[in-house]
């Protein structure tokens, strides 16, 4: 029976120009001799893996983009090369780990199912390294992703998740799209106990634009940073 290829987990940077500090070597290495990769934006991928390992020549490379509108039968055609020829794949997201908010976890899942390996490697994750930075619970959390673009179902989602962080004493994590970060902001500031600490993580690991504070809602009213466009994690808890 011929041996199936392995799916490497590549992670990428959360900020430009910062992969010399907290991508791997071991990241690198694996780059360096993987020909196949299935990525979630295809511009963002071919960049990423040039900055990284610039002796490859891009064009003898392939990649195949698997994002969040891809369908099941073209999540298990992306698998086909390491299962048909044994090919090792690395799996890259726009952003940070792939697998963690990532369309690549359907990937992943499928992988498994066929009995493919997968090997994950550490990177930069926004998430954890906001909770990290937090001061919150640590112990328990839950991440929710984006929360309803309508205004009231939105306003609901936060009264809903503070009522949760309340009972089950949990560190509620969510994101926004980058231009509605500062109507998010005021959303919060309206919503919220005075008393409920709101963490603000922007731009995480950016040498020059790194953003992380925690105060009450309270100590918020009138402090609001800018953080319009600015790729952003908010944490609230008790």
């Amino acid at each position: 029976m011929k041996k199936s290829g392995t799916l490497y987990l590549i992670p990428t940077v959360l900020a430009e120009d910062t992969a010399d500090k907290v991508i791997s070597p071991q990241v690198k290495e694996t780059v360096q001799h993987l020909t196949y990769f299935i990525v979630e934006n295809l511009r963002t991928a071919r960049r990423y893996v040039k900055s990284i390992c610039p002796e490859l020549v891009i064009e003898q490379l392939t990649f195949v983009q698997i994002d969040k509108d891809a369908t099941p039968a073209q999540v298990q055609a992306s698998l086909k090369p390491l299962l048909e020829a044994g090919k090792d794949a690395g799996v890259i997201s726009e952003a940070g780990c792939p697998g963690v908010a990532d369309p690549g976890a359907e990937v992943v899942k499928h992988a498994h199912q066929k009995d493919i390996k997968v090997v994950p490697f550490a990177g930069p994750s926004a998430i954890l390294l906001s909770l990290m930075a937090s001061g919150f619970n640590g112990q328990q959390f839950a991440f929710h992703g984006y929360l309803p673009i309508d205004k009231r179902d939105r306003l609901q989602a936060l009264r809903n998740l503070e009522k949760e962080m309340q009972q089950r004493n949990q560190t509620q994590i969510f994101m926004e799209t980058p231009y509605r970060n500062n109507k998010l902001l005021e959303d919060l500031l309206t919503t919220l106990h005075p008393d409920t600490r709101l963490c603000i993580a922007a731009n995480v690991t950016s040498p020059t634009q790194e953003f992380i504070q925690t105060k009450s809602i309270r100590q918020w009213q009138g402090k609001l940073p800018d953080i319009h466009k600015q790729p952003a994690v908010f944490l609230i808890y008790k």
